[in-house]
């Protein structure tokens, strides 16, 4: 089953701004949304057999990109 896109603008519109501050001000907050954007994209192109990888590599993806959202959220509230 595909999965619906993840990136960090379509999960928190609400957040728009304060994201767009914190990527231009903040370089670890900067850093961090590149790095869940990256696997945020490999998760996808995985999900629509682009890439071809294993189970347990895709769960491994998602948990580090769910392990950022969470630090990416804290850092935005």
């Amino acid at each position: 089953m595909l999965s619906d896109p993840h990136d960090l603008a379509h999960e928190l519109p609400e957040h728009k701004d304060a994201i767009h501050a914190l990527k231009t001000n903040n370089r670890h907050f900067a850093k961090l949304f590149s790095e869940y954007d990256l696997i945020n994209k490999d998760v996808l192109r995985i999900e629509k057999g682009i890439d071809a990888r294993s189970d347990e590599h895709l769960e491994n993806l998602k948990k580090k990109r769910l392990s950022l959202k969470d630090e990416l959220m804290q850092m935005i509230e």
